[in-house]
């Protein structure tokens, strides 16, 4: 049980109506907390952090009910569905926000276009600390592992500071096949490349293709992931790099 009844947003980016949800809600609803779950409509994967041209404008709702809990859906993505519980939408805004839990792994530096980790650094954005959860299957058979995980971590981070984001990777398996939980720093993405071809229609498009197999680097989350690990990394959101002598050098070009 946490110290005190803390409200939560769960949210996600495969939609409210996705299973990984639908596990994780009840799950942390047992735990004692005051469960909010708002997620997209439909799926949204990969949308990133992306809200613009979602606001001043009505936005479609839906819910239903599922094992005690409330399921409301949105038009809209993930990070909308975070600014809009923490502007008081559906009440009181949360304490914490929990995302996912998605369906496939959320590994290296490819992670920026997420929208499950998107919502997490979204919530950051308020001071508002958050979990981003993610499991090793594209049709998982082991979402309690997962969400004990994330329970787990949810009781961490509530006495962190504000602001302190955690994305995480739980291999498909029973809790007590795990090798363990371990740290891990973000993996260059080589599992799969974008190529650019052309449509039968004649348009341009993109393809994501797979990456040629290389030996993975140890202590990245991918490494790790595939040893069974569960894959803790802290993250943050945009912020600005200290560097005076960048300005200083655009400063005396512009005045030439």
């Amino acid at each position: 049980m946490p110290p005190e009844p803390r409200r939560v947003l769960i949210t996600n980016d495969d939609g409210y109506r996705a299973p990984g949800i639908r596990a994780l809600a009840p799950a942390i609803a047992k735990l004692g907390y005051d469960v909010l779950v708002v997620a997209p409509m439909i799926d949204e994967s990969g949308v990133g952090s992306a809200r613009a041209g979602m606001v001043d404008r009505p936005i479609r709702t839906a819910s239903d009910v599922e094992n005690g809990v409330t399921f409301i859906g949105i038009e809209g993505t993930p990070a909308l569905a975070v600014t809009m519980a923490q502007t008081g939408v559906f009440g009181p805004p949360p304490d914490l926000v929990l995302s996912g839990i998605n369906r496939g792994l959320n590994i290296g530096v490819s992670i920026f276009h997420s929208g499950t980790v998107a919502a997490a650094l979204t919530a950051a954005e308020t001071g508002t600390s958050a979990v981003a959860v993610s499991i090793d299957a594209e049709a998982p058979g082991h979402w309690p592992t997962a969400a004990r995980i994330a329970g787990d971590a949810l009781g961490w981070i509530a006495g962190e500071p504000a602001g302190t984001v955690l994305t995480i990777n739980v291999p498909d398996r029973p809790l007590d096949q795990l090798a363990g939980v371990r740290h891990a720093s973000l993996a260059v993405n080589r599992l799969t490349r974008l190529v650019a071809t052309t449509a039968p229609t004649g348009e341009p498009m993109i393809v994501v293709e797979r990456s040629p197999q290389a030996a993975t680097v140890p202590g990245t989350d991918e490494a790790l992931l595939a040893d069974g690990f569960v894959t803790v990394t802290p993250i943050v959101g945009i912020r600005e790099v200290r560097d005076d002598a960048a300005a200083t050098a655009l400063a005396k070009r512009l005045v030439q």
